[in-house]
């Protein structure tokens, strides 16, 4: 089953993308990195034609290069610098970085070894291709459509008539249904309600005149883990400060649990947060953690309905509009939801992740607030981590 191109523009990822690889061009260009694939599901198996297809997807991608038009959109965002748009001019994926296998098992294998700025701009198209890839030749894609069209009916319907009334950003590039389908959900939002505030995907927000939304993922911290002179259980610290010394406050949401919440909470001092416009949770119980960032800025002296708390953590429309109703009188509420908008369908969901793994041959890990969302290749770091950011939240809280 011969697919057509599934990424069609390297616009075709997420902003944090573009972010955080500016930082990373502008102070660590001497960063290598390793990022492996996962997939969650139990029972998924992939077959060889999958694998072929997604070699050939892959070899398409690899020949993209940015556009004029492209790198004239990216040169209108406020906090994208110049330097760095000429950067990209030059850029483009480098397909011997990409390693793809399947064992007997079935049982997918992606590695991306190169220079972190390159290395990590893979993530979220891999994701796409294999995502679709999987989707098209497991099922039928007609059928997969059509009850995908039920439910995005369903929930324009209920944003339309008040039962939903909470802001949200669509972020469903990397576990998308399909390109097509990604494309028709971001427009059907923004021009059928009023809740859709933007989208991660760079491309449909150039396309369709949308706001751009993303700060950084885990990574940005993790990489900080592979620098030898920076202290496991400060790397937060050292993150935090690079990412407002690139970007002076704007493009300020900070993401808290790569090494655990508590451990974040000893680095985001008076000075980061007022220099922050708010965090985003991504693990744990988000009840729990939007009182622990409440009393956390009020223990500084800030107001909490200045700042914004934003929930991106697996999210439905039921749970989002449970925790707006919760936290709307308290802070700033908005959503980053993916999955559930860009690939709801008869079928469940994969969930795949590519991690990075290694920084300059050392291992690096997500602690994450839920034990579950742990991923590291070598226990024995992993366990030095823990010991590590345990040691400093005794000391010090």
């Amino acid at each position: 089953m011969k697919l057509e191109p599934i990424v069609i523009s390297l616009l075709d990822t997420d902003l944090y993308k573009f972010n955080m690889d500016q930082v990373i061009f502008h102070k660590h260009t001497d960063l290598c990195g390793q990022y492996y694939f996962k997939c969650r599901n139990n029972g998924i198996v992939f077959t060889r034609e999958m694998v072929d297809e997604i070699n050939e997807q892959i070899d398409h991608l690899c020949k993209l290069r940015f556009k004029k038009q492209e790198l004239d959109y990216l040169r209108s965002i406020r906090f994208i610098k110049k330097d760095y748009v000429e950067f990209l001019r030059l850029w483009h994926p480098i397909r011997d970085y990409i390693t793809v296998d399947l064992s007997e098992k079935g049982e997918l294998s992606v590695i991306v070894d190169g220079p972190l700025f390159s290395a990590m701009q893979f993530e979220i198209y891999l994701l796409e291709i294999i995502n679709e890839v999987y989707f098209r030749m497991s099922f039928d894609y007609e059928t997969l459509r059509k009850s995908a069209e039920e439910r995005l009916d369903a929930k324009i319907k209920a944003m339309n008539d008040g039962t939903y009334t909470f802001k949200f950003a669509e972020f469903g590039c990397r576990r998308r249904l399909s390109r097509e389908w990604e494309d028709v959900v971001v427009s059907r939002f923004a021009k059928e309600t009023n809740n859709c505030v933007g989208t991660s995907n760079v491309y449909l927000a150039m396309k369709y005149n949308l706001t751009p939304i993303g700060t950084y993922a885990h990574e940005f911290v993790q990489m900080y883990q592979g620098i030898d002179s920076i202290p496991l259980a400060y790397t937060n610290h050292y993150a935090m400060e690079d990412w407002y010394d690139e970007y002076k406050g704007d493009n300020g949401t900070a993401l808290t649990d790569t090494i655990t919440t508590d451990l974040f909470l000893l680095d985001f001092n008076r000075s980061m947060v007022n220099n922050y416009t708010g965090v985003r949770h991504d693990s744990g119980d988000p009840y729990e953690w939007g009182e622990k960032i409440i009393e956390h800025y009020k223990n500084y002296g800030v107001d909490p309905r200045t700042k914004l708390l934003l929930f991106s953590d697996s999210l439905d429309f039921d749970r989002a509009q449970k925790l707006y109703d919760y936290f709307c009188d308290k802070t700033k509420v908005s959503f980053g939801i993916g999955t559930f908008v860009s690939n709801d369908t008869c079928e469940n969901a994969l969930n795949i992740v590519i991690k990075l793994q290694y920084v300059n041959g050392r291992p690096v890990a997500k602690l994450s607030d839920d034990a579950g969302k742990a991923m590291c290749r070598d226990e024995e770091y992993l366990d030095y981590l823990k010991k590590s950011v345990d040691f400093r939240i005794k000391r010090e809280k």
